[in-house]
């Protein structure tokens, strides 16, 4: 008989689609530990299915508008620093994707986001990035940079898929300036896997230059705080002053 560490080693060297063949060959064996391994086992394959209909769930909007053509998530984020872009992304997934985990990626840990964005990178159809600088931001206030940088990103999947997607699926917004149809969505990122993609690749792409401007621009806490406006950081700005990425017209409270 084998030992019970022998049976997990067995399970977790197996694929979860051959979880039904090891049950049928460990259920006689009465051994708690046995016992309580296949119980585990079959939490996880309940957690799974019962991830993939939370996907299903969130193809609702991609399902309704999927026969007009290609459908592309928008989303943004960085609107609410004091420091850095704001930066877009616009996503086409495959009608038949089967990414799991999408969401909201504020509901996300930072080593998921990253790992899903691998992913999205790899599977998806066309990916865009628009971002719009602190400079610009200042010039024509933050809802019309954020809209700039939607449009760019746009283009760039235009530029690369060669033509322009049907509809276009938003959170939360109706972009001006723009031909496709848009079905504005609120709290699209948690409703619509093709806008929670985008909120991922946003979120990631400007995390990662607000590490970078952390190493060139030390004291401010920006790998931390990504720009927002923590008790560090505005301490930080009333002591050292302004850096060349923070926003003018948001820090005018903080500094003179």
């Amino acid at each position: 008989m084998k030992t019970i560490a022998e049976i997990k080693a067995e399970f977790a060297a197996a694929d979860m689609s051959s979880y039904p063949a090891l049950y049928e060959i460990y259920k006689e064996d009465t051994r708690s530990g046995v016992q309580k391994l296949i119980a585990q086992c079959r939490k996880k394959e309940a957690a799974l299915e019962a991830e993939k209909q939370r996907i299903e769930n969130m193809k609702v909007y991609e399902h309704k508008y999927e026969h007009l053509g290609y459908l592309c998530g928008i989303d943004e984020v960085g609107r609410g620093p004091l420091a850095g872009p704001v930066v877009a992304c616009a996503v086409i997934l495959p009608q038949d994707s089967r990414i799991l985990y999408l969401n909201d990626s504020k509901k996300l840990s930072a080593s998921k986001r990253e790992e899903l964005y691998d992913v999205i990178m790899r599977e998806a159809v066309s990916v865009g990035i628009g971002m719009r600088s602190p400079e610009r931001i200042d010039e024509i206030n933050i809802l019309q940079a954020t809209y700039e940088a939607m449009r760019a990103a746009i283009k760039e999947v235009e530029k690369k898929l060669g033509t322009k997607p049907e509809v276009l699926l938003n959170d939360a917004v109706t972009i001006p300036e723009v031909s496709s149809r848009q079905v504005p969505i609120v709290k699209g990122d948690a409703k619509s896997v093709s806008i929670a993609a985008a909120s991922i690749v946003a979120k990631v792409t400007r995390d990662r230059m607000m590490v970078e401007y952390d190493k060139v621009l030390p004291g401010y806490d920006l790998a931390s705080n990504k720009g927002y406006g923590t008790k560090a950081h505005i301490a930080a700005l009333k002591e050292l002053g302004p850096t060349p990425i923070h926003r003018a017209s948001f820090i005018k409270n903080f500094v003179s």
